[in-house]
């Protein structure tokens, strides 16, 4: 039963993704969201999705009782580095993960199972580099 969280997370990630866009008509690619919400725009709409995306952690650990333990050895420079890499990356991907991989996949856009064939050819590529130089 360890998959079992993970299964019900995915499946509440599916079902706001479905609920956003059958209701509002928006795809839930976060970094749209979280860039409309920087640029002013649809406020309401694009906090309360940022505000549920933030309580999922205090929500957790109400009824887990606790955080989960997590261990990260990764060095905080190259945890900085690789946010800034994906940052861009989201820009000139015209998305995110969430955006292509979740919603865009199950609307059968092309667009979207190419951006998604890359994010998995680049992820096994710098994991592969990563490993080879003992990070």
């Amino acid at each position: 039963m360890t998959y079992l969280p993970s299964l019900i997370g995915g499946m509440l990630i599916g079902l706001s993704a479905f609920l956003l866009l059958a209701l509002n008509g928006r795809v839930a690619g976060i970094s749209g969201i979280v860039g409309r919400l920087a640029q002013g725009a649809n406020i309401a709409i694009n906090a309360s999705f940022v505000a549920g995306l933030l309580a999922g952690p205090l929500l957790y650990r109400l009824f887990a009782g606790g955080w989960p333990a997590m261990i990260v050895t990764t060095p905080l420079p190259l945890i900085a580095v690789a946010g800034l890499l994906v940052g861009f990356g989201t820009r000139m991907g015209s998305g995110c993960t969430s955006g292509h991989g979740v919603v865009g996949l199950a609307r059968l856009s092309p667009r979207a199972f190419a951006a998604v064939a890359s994010f998995l050819i680049a992820g096994i590529l710098v994991v592969t580099i990563l490993r080879g130089f003992g990070l």
